[in-house]
């Protein structure tokens, strides 16, 4: 039976590691349309090859770096070695002093069954309560027994004693800490109810300060509001009686034809003060009016005689566009056909090769891990 269970050599992996990503990295580089270069970039080969300068310059630092440690690692080894050999010699002859000095027969843990005077130096099994040979499987030590009862008694009143003590201070000092919090809280509530009350009367006197000033200034403003509405009925007063007698006095009432003349010429004239035209301008306008139809008459006859001559052409090409139309038509229909039979033949052909290819040429159908070897590499 093969051994499969091979330890992995981790050289090896390593390697294979390396390779696995540096050939992820070119795919990266190359795949990636954004970095990628078209041609060879000499900057980049000058940086790789000052780079390998530089690897193999470490590469010989290192190596002279290892030769002197490992110079100095077996001078420190040779020391070691002899400071290992003094040390043991040392150990040796401190065990032989120790042997010599602490473990004579009398210092061994079976000494107490071979000691002669056993007898003599025996002690009770039982001594007192806290004798530490008296444990669970002495039977020299039960429940129930108390030889320290009455001390332990008297100690225990003592202790009690002393709490009760404790606790009494305690709640004295507790009650004398809340009755001064409580005074200094009444204390500290009646200081607040003064500054309020004394805040309360200052804005009341302050409110009817504000008030008192709001009533002069609206009582000023009202009667500067008289004065106002006086003085403004007076001078309305004043300027309806300059404009009554203005108008009576004006040309505008007394119908003065002249006041209509301009001063910049006879020709112009203002309005605001014209009151009409005489007889001669009457008649300008209506010769000028009756020059005008007639001129509209004769643009309006052209027109016609336009429109009709542009209608007989209109009709005429529109029966040529018809006739044109049908040419295409025939044309048009005479192509369709050609293309139809066209297309048939061509589909058919078509189909024949499709079949050809089918039952021939393409029998060995590619399946999906043929298309997924493509651009899977750098290489």
């Amino acid at each position: 039976m093969y051994k499969l269970d091979l330890p992995i050599d981790l050289k090896e992996k390593a390697a294979i590691e390396r390779r696995r990503r540096a050939e992820q990295e070119r795919q990266g580089r190359i795949f990636n349309s954004k970095y990628r270069q078209i041609g060879i970039d000499k900057n980049t080969l000058d940086q790789q090859i000052q780079d390998r300068k530089w690897v193999e310059e470490l590469e010989e630092k290192r190596a002279a770096a290892f030769a002197k440690d490992a110079i100095r690692n077996d001078t420190i080894a040779q020391l070691l070695q002899r400071r290992q050999e003094y040390d043991e010699r040392e150990n040796n002859r401190a065990l032989n002093e120790f042997r010599a000095l602490h473990q004579q027969p009398n210092a061994q843990r079976e000494w107490d069954l071979n000691d002669p005077d056993y007898l003599r130096k025996d002690v009770p099994a039982r001594v007192s309560d806290d004798d530490p040979r008296c444990g669970i499987a002495s039977l020299q030590k039960f429940q129930g027994e108390d030889l320290n009862a009455r001390a332990r008694n008297q100690y225990q009143k003592e202790q009690l004693r002393e709490w009760s003590r404790l606790q009494q201070e305690d709640q004295r000092r507790a009650q004398q800490q809340q009755h001064a919090a409580d005074q200094l809280f009444h204390a500290k509530q009646i200081e607040l109810d003064q500054r309020a009350m004394a805040l309360q009367r200052a804005e009341e006197q302050c409110r009817r300060d504000i008030n008192k000033s709001v009533r002069n200034y609206n009582d000023a403003l009202f009667r500067e509001a008289q004065e106002r509405r006086a003085l403004k009925k007076r001078q309305e007063d004043y300027d309806n009686y300059a404009e009554m007698t203005n108008m009576v006095t004006s040309d505008l009432l007394s119908e003065n034809p002249d006041q209509a003349i301009s001063q910049f010429g006879p020709h112009r004239v203002v309005p605001d003060r014209w009151k009409g035209m005489n007889e001669d301008q009457l008649r300008r306008i209506r010769d000028e009016q009756q020059s005008q139809l007639e001129e509209k008459k004769r643009r309006e006859e052209e027109e016609r005689q336009r429109d009709q001559e542009w209608d007989q052409r209109r009709i005429a090409e529109a029966k040529a566009g018809m006739i044109a139309e049908k040419q295409l038509e025939r044309e048009r229909h005479g192509y369709q056909q050609d293309l139809h039979h066209d297309n048939q033949r061509l589909s058919n052909e078509q189909r024949n090769l499709k079949a050809y290819l089918d039952r021939v040429v393409y029998t060995n159908q590619p399946t999906a891990a043929y298309f997924t070897q493509f651009n899977s590499s750098s290489r």
